[in-house]
């Protein structure tokens, strides 16, 4: 288990979206440890990944890696799971963004439109709307895994084999819909399609850059595993 109050107090003086110069004492005034131990809880969070850090004159520059973020994103899920008021319905909140094309030659294959008519109980528009997550609501992505979903079974249709994934109905502009999440996928973490009977940028009137909120039903889906 990382420590994780040392790498919140990196992320509060500006590691997260920077490189920052630090000594073991400057950061030792920051955690109230000694500077032996700030020293040696610096390179423990360089060995697990979870910083970058060089050796300069006066110091060291740190910079948070991935990874780190990713610690720190799931905590501050965790907590707001902790004292935010539970509520039926997640809001996850971002801008739309072009798409790749991918959605479109997905939804149209056989294998996966009939599970998606059958389970969802909804023909999709031979399409999807990409969504870009903002800073707030990207963290929250991490509770989709923990939510009940639609599962959308792989396949082999004879010349190759498809990958499975999961499905969570939403509901974006009043028009029922659904998250897809493929098992395997090379999209970032920020970033949910969604299918939908209709196009959605008709429909709702959208164009790239536009702000959209996607909301989440919590209750009332135990039974769609």
């Amino acid at each position: 288990m990382p420590d994780i109050e040392y790498l919140k107090k990196l992320a509060l003086i500006g590691a997260v979206n920077k490189t920052i110069k630090v000594s073991s004492s400057e950061f030792q005034k920051h955690t109230g440890a000694s500077s032996k131990t700030a020293a040696r809880k610096l390179k423990q969070l360089e060995k697990e990944g979870l910083i970058e850090r060089k050796i300069v004159p006066g110091g060291q520059l740190i910079t948070m890696t991935e990874k780190g973020i990713e610690v720190l994103k799931n905590e501050y899920v965790d907590y707001s799971r902790i004292f935010s008021p539970e509520c039926e319905i997640l809001e996850l909140e971002g801008k739309v963004l072009k798409g790749l094309g991918e959605g479109q030659y997905y939804v149209n294959i056989p294998g996966y439109r009939k599970q998606f008519e059958e389970k969802l109980h909804f023909v999709p528009f031979p399409g999807t709307l990409n969504v870009q997550l903002s800073e707030s609501s990207s963290p929250l992505r991490n509770l989709l895994r923990e939510m009940p979903a639609v599962r959308v079974e792989g396949f082999n249709d004879g010349e190759r084999t498809f990958g499975g994934g999961k499905c969570y109905p939403v509901v974006i502009g009043g028009i029922e819909a659904a998250v897809v999440a493929p098992e395997r996928t090379h999209y970032p973490s920020d970033l949910i399609e969604i299918i939908a009977p209709v196009k959605l940028r008709d429909a709702l009137g959208l164009n790239d850059g536009d702000r959209v909120v996607v909301q989440l039903k919590k209750q009332g889906m135990e039974n769609q595993k």
